[in-house]
């Protein structure tokens, strides 16, 4: 299952969050954000409770995107014990996310 986080929601959910956690930075007007959501979603269905999975739409959510410097979208970001570790920047295939995620697991 994919969260919805915001501004609000983030720091409880993703930096207070023991384990790994992978947050996709997003847009509507993405062409390629678009596409890497059923992606996204195919990937957190194959891996179930082991990773928390979570959507940061940047355009309702600036702080978040000014704090993690999110300069190109879509991005996805992954958090070790709240601490983001790596990042994937562009559109990505559920094995490059599964293999970067292992690393960190």
């Amino acid at each position: 299952m994919v969260i919805e986080l915001n501004d609000n929601n983030f720091s409880q959910s993703v930096l207070q969050h023991k384990g790994v956690a992978i947050v996709d930075f997003w847009a509507t007007w993405c062409a390629p954000c678009r596409m890497q959501a059923p992606i996204f979603e195919e990937t957190a269905k194959s891996l179930g409770d082991e990773v928390l999975f979570a959507k940061v739409n940047v355009d309702e959510n600036m702080q978040i995107a000014n704090d993690l410097k999110i300069v190109s979208i879509p991005t996805l970001i992954i958090f070790k014990d709240g601490q983001p570790v790596d990042k994937i920047i562009g559109l990505s295939q559920s094995d490059e996310i599964i293999s970067t995620l292992k690393k960190y697991m």
